[in-house]
C-alpha cells in the first residue's frame, strides 16, 4: 500500500527524499489553482467596486502593459474579443473614467488608448495587498531564488501562449462576442502587481 511519503516522493521526482519539496506537475497545479484563486478574488472584488466586468479589468491591464499605444483592434485581438464587444468594453471603460481616447497620430483614423492618470490611484489602493504579499514573499528569498521564479513563470506564459489547446474559441461566457483563452486566467490577473510596485501614478 503507498504510503504519504511514497506519494510525495513520486510527486517530487525520484530522488525526493524525506523532507523535500514536492515539485512534481500535481503539486505545482494545486499552487497555482490556489494562487490563480487569490488573486481573481482581488480582481473580481475590483470589477464589482466600480461597476465593470471581469474582461474590463484584463483590458485595463493589457492598455498598462502595451508596449506601444493600444488600439482597439489590437485589444481585441489581445483579448479575444469581437469587434462590437471591445467597442463595448472601451465605451464602459471611457464612461468610467478608466481610461482615455486619443487620436495622436497623422492619420485621424487611429485611436488610442490610454490609461487615465486619475484612475491609478484607485488601482494601487485596491491591488495594494497584492503588492505587499508579492514584496514579503520576494523578502524570503535570495536574488538568485528570485531570478528562477521570475525564468518559471516566462516559461509557463510562454508555454500557454504557444499551446494551440490553451486557446478555446467562441465558448459561451454570459455575454455575446467574448471568446474564452485560458492562457490569461493568471497573467492576465498578475499584471496589476505594477501599480504598486512600479510607483506610477
Amino acid at each position: 500500500m503507498a504510503t504519504a511519503d511514497d506519494a510525495r516522493r513520486s510527486a517530487g521526482g525520484p530522488d525526493a527524499g524525506a523532507g523535500a519539496v514536492a515539485t512534481g506537475l500535481p503539486s505545482f497545479a494545486v499552487r497555482l489553482r490556489r494562487m490563480n484563486g487569490e488573486i481573481n478574488r482581488l480582481v473580481q472584488g475590483f470589477a464589482g467596486e466600480h461597476g465593470l466586468h471581469p474582461t474590463d479589468v484584463q483590458a485595463l491591464a493589457a492598455i498598462l502593459d502595451a508596449d506601444e499605444p493600444m488600439t482597439p483592434g489590437r485589444l481585441r485581438d489581445r483579448l479575444g474579443l469581437t469587434s462590437g464587444a471591445v467597442t463595448a468594453c472601451v465605451d464602459r471603460l471611457e464612461r468610467a473614467g478608466h481610461i482615455r481616447r486619443v487620436r495622436e497620430s497623422a492619420d485621424r483614423r487611429v485611436v488610442h488608448l490610454h490609461y487615465a492618470p486619475e484612475a491609478r490611484a484607485a488601482a494601487r489602493d485596491h491591488f495594494r495587498p497584492l503588492a505587499e504579499a508579492t514584496q514579503a514573499a520576494r523578502s524570503r528569498f535570495t536574488e538568485v531564488e528570485l531570478a528562477v521564479v521570475v525564468r518559471f513563470l516566462d516559461a509557463m506564459n510562454d508555454e500557454l501562449t504557444l499551446r494551440p489547446g490553451c486557446i478555446r474559441p467562441a465558448v459561451p461566457t454570459g455575454r455575446a462576442g467574448v471568446l474564452y483563452d485560458r492562457s490569461r486566467d493568471v497573467s492576465q490577473s498578475l499584471r496589476f502587481f505594477s501599480f504598486e510596485m512600479s510607483g506610477n501614478t
